[in-house]
């Protein structure tokens, strides 16, 4: 069966210098190979836009090796098993994994482990809310909030990146466990759903000036934890306003992804010894052994209404140089998601 079809695949084909252009990618067609023993070919439907895939087109030491050139490019994804050679993956089973910018995902036994696939229940939530609340986004928010923000009932959280996949679970996870909840997104649109529809308790308009007024009024009594997803000058004023022992999430910086000059640090960091502050890193990957107690946990939030998932589908495979930009220009409004394929 696999050797009649075709992959289309999108390939990093030179690093970007700033926000990557079409020029950047190579559009290849091969046939799919035929299976070896253990291995699984899965058609992809959905894949995962997310703002740490910039990061993976640089060259240099990260938390994981970088895209190499000529290379599929690196995305999490949803797909369906077509043909199996590992009795662990039947066909018609919806799995999740590291998927690559392409039509088809042929995984090897080899790679199971590494590639994180898995096998999904798609009655617990649709496909795309498995790329976001029950996604790593997801998966990033929560361990990110509950393992290093240690959250307790009436403290303050303040989340960047609020309307966003990983801001969106922050804020309504805070919520759920009883914090004060205030976002920071772009745009009256995102700030009044953060508050009407996704139950922040307020949310600071970036795009609106600086955020420093609007930050005292939303927070008169402090930030305990601090959920970065932008870092820069936005980081920097949030620092102003911690609480002894506050703890700041460092989840992502999207304002300085794409600079062309070095990466600018808070200028403000004293503020973390004055308050005998925390500042702490979180990399979702360290959490996979407990991916399914969150799952469990946030599924039933959606379940019963608590929790809401909203995502932002774009059709087709070859949009994606274009559609992965909407990251870094704020147009994107939730989760990103790029349809690769019908169900």
């Amino acid at each position: 069966m696999a050797t009649s079809l075709m992959n289309h695949q999108i390939r990093l084909a030179a690093r970007p210098t700033g926000l990557p252009t079409r020029a950047n990618w190579q559009v290849t067609d091969e046939p799919v190979p035929a299976l070896a023993d253990g291995d699984v070919l899965i058609k992809v439907l959905v894949l995962s836009l997310d703002p740490a895939m910039r990061g993976w087109m640089n060259e240099g030491k990260s938390y994981i090796p970088p895209v190499g050139i000529g290379e599929v490019m690196r995305a999490g994804g949803i797909g369906v098993v077509i043909d199996s050679k590992n009795p662990a993956y039947q066909v018609g089973d919806h799995v999740t994994g590291t998927m690559g910018v392409q039509t088809h995902a042929l995984v090897p036994a080899s790679e199971m482990r590494r590639n994180g696939l898995a096998k999904i229940d798609a009655k617990a939530g649709s496909l795309t809310q498995w790329l976001n609340v029950l996604g790593m986004p997801g998966m990033t928010g929560y361990f990110g909030l509950m393992d290093v923000g240690q959250p307790k009932a009436g403290e303050t959280l303040v989340v960047s990146g609020a309307a966003g996949a990983v801001g969106q679970t922050v804020g309504q996870l805070a919520k759920i466990l009883g914090l004060r909840a205030v976002g920071i997104a772009g745009g009256k649109a995102k700030c009044d759903w953060v508050v009407d529809e996704l139950g922040f308790d307020a949310c600071i308009d970036y795009k609106a000036g600086p955020i420093k007024d609007a930050l005292r009024q939303a927070c008169p009594n402090g930030v305990d934890i601090y959920f970065d997803n932008v870092g820069g000058e936005i980081l920097d004023t949030v620092l102003t306003r911690i609480n002894r022992k506050a703890r700041i999430v460092i989840c992502g910086a999207i304002s300085q992804y794409n600079n062309t000059t070095p990466v600018k640090g808070p200028s403000n960091y004293m503020s973390l010894l004055v308050n005998r502050a925390r500042m702490e890193g979180i990399v979702v990957f360290d959490y996979a052994d407990r991916y399914p107690q969150a799952i469990a946990e946030m599924a039933g939030y959606l379940r019963d209404g608590r929790m809401k998932s909203k995502e932002d589908v774009v059709d087709g495979i070859d949009t994606f140089p274009e559609t992965l930009l909407k990251l870094f220009n704020g147009e994107n409004f939730g989760k990103l998601v790029l349809k690769v394929a019908d169900a």
